[in-house]
């Protein structure tokens, strides 16, 4: 309770709250840290019942995109990654809603007083948003700007004195969690321990990210890269899953004893007609598909497709439906152990495997549209590859095509993608060059974030495809 005193300015007997103050209540919530199985305590505010402008309240977080860049470019410029955990972070920031409680027992002699609640206390409908102003605040006195791509990816520009090298140091904020990107990382969050308090003992190497457990690796082409692997968070999943059937639907299911795939040979979601769920199931297949879909940014991108197939049917799930996520679940009880590697080695590229042809006919003299306001590039440049592809008709129902991407920066996965085309394409080649419309835009998108972020691009994207109508038709 001593770390969250300080949201309260508390009222003298008899004093009335200012005008305009909005009365609330606020309550104990207690939970279980997942990573380390730590009981946590918090007080927080019904800020549920408060009238605030939207405006006020959106909070962004870093981009796990970013953070796929971040951990390759620390690789390939060979600079240090450190991570730490800011403490009590939302009561650091002041608060701009007008509210007041009354004290329960847990403030000991205080109790039953009349207090101003002046910070983002949790529970509030701007705490976040008031957090992340005040970190930004923070993180301008300390010299460093947003990058106009990603607002919660912090940039200053740095030489590092062993060879002269010019980089950008990065600090990603999520929400309270900062990796430091820099030649001298430790240095740099020791500067912030000064203005928002670490957690003791969360300065350090990083271990477990966003959930993921981070760590550099040695490849076997001997180079070092950082690596995101979840099989913790898959794991104690997959318990909580086993869990809940055993306690609740061990009449009816279980998980199946052999999982090979993510979803059984032939099985189809939406040629599914069994009962529907009813309220209470429809709403635990729903958390399940949050989770799911969170392994899948973490790096369980072999199962991205089943559970892009799955989402379709959050509105009306069925008993198939469920059945499918307890068979994903069996699969990853017996694959838990994945890690995505962020391998900064620059890609062989046979040039011959593409024609260079003359449009300048049809477009003109063009060049590509550099952003007016981009950062001089620092630090090694790197080369971008996308390959895409489509499932033409996949949907057996609506006949709509299924759109598949991935796109590396040097030979890291940085961005992929499975998702429903939104037409009905009639022919292969419709279905495979929506698919590569929708690669292209994606990136266009990221060549625009690194060039924002400062790094440099060493030439065109690089796509590779299996139709060859939609190649010869781009050539």
């Amino acid at each position: 309770m001593k770390n969250v005193r300080v949201a309260f300015k508390i009222l003298d007997d008899g004093e009335r709250p200012p005008p305009g103050f909005q009365f609330i209540r606020c309550h104990m919530i207690f939970d279980i840290k997942m990573e380390d199985f730590r009981r946590k305590a918090w007080l927080v505010a019904g800020g549920h019942v408060t009238d605030v402008p939207p405006t006020i309240t959106y909070s962004s977080v870093v981009g796990r995109e970013t953070v796929r860049i971040a951990l390759t470019l620390a690789a390939l410029n060979d600079l240090e990654v450190k991570v730490a955990d800011i403490m009590n972070a939302f009561v650091t920031a002041p608060t701009e809603e007008k509210i007041w409680t009354i004290l329960g027992p847990e403030f000991g002699n205080n109790q039953g007083k009349k207090a101003v609640i002046v910070r983002a206390l949790y529970g509030l409908k701007n705490a976040g948003a008031s957090f992340r102003h005040h970190l930004a605040d923070c993180m301008k006195h300390l010299g460093y700007t947003p990058c106009l791509a990603d607002p919660d990816l912090w940039m200053k520009p740095e030489v590092r004195p062993d060879d002269g090298m010019a980089y950008y140091a990065y600090i990603l904020c999520y929400v309270d969690d900062i990796l430091s990107n820099a030649h001298n990382a430790e240095d740099v969050l020791h500067r912030l321990d000064k203005y928002f308090m670490l957690k003791p003992g969360s300065l350090g190497d990083p271990d477990i990210y966003l959930g993921a457990k981070l760590k550099k690796m040695k490849l076997p082409n001997g180079v070092k890269a950082w690596a995101m692997s979840p099989a913790q968070y898959v794991h104690q999943s997959v318990k909580n899953v086993e869990k809940y059937l055993e306690e609740n639907l061990s009449a009816r299911w279980k998980l199946p004893s052999k999982a090979e795939n993510p979803f059984a040979i032939g099985f189809s979601p939406e040629l599914d007609d069994s009962p529907e769920l009813d309220p209470s199931l429809s709403s635990y297949y729903q958390s399940q598909i949050g989770i799911l879909r969170w392994m899948v940014e973490l790096g369980r991108i072999d199962m991205m497709t089943e559970v892009s197939m799955l989402v379709s049917h959050l509105a009306m799930p069925r008993e198939g439906h469920l059945e499918a996520i307890f068979h994903i679940y069996a699969y990853l009880k017996q694959k838990y152990n994945s890690r995505l590697a962020f391998d900064p080695t620059y890609p062989s590229i046979d040039m011959s495997d593409f024609k260079e042809c003359d449009w300048k006919q049809f477009y003109g003299d063009v060049k590509e549209a550099i952003p007016p306001n981009a950062p001089e590039t620092r630090g090694k440049d790197v080369d971008l590859r996308m390959f895409v592809d489509s499932d033409h008709a996949g949907d057996k129902l609506t006949r709509r095509s299924r759109t598949g991407f991935m796109i590396f920066m040097n030979t890291a996965l940085i961005d992929a993608l499975s998702k429903k085309q939104a037409t009905i394409e009639t022919s292969v080649f419709g279905a495979e060059f929506v698919a590569l419309k929708h690669g292209m835009e994606r990136l266009c998108g990221l060549r625009y974030k690194l060039r924002m972020m400062g790094v440099s691009i060493s030439g065109p994207s690089y796509i590779y495809g299996d139709n060859m109508s939609v190649i010869h038709n781009t050539q």
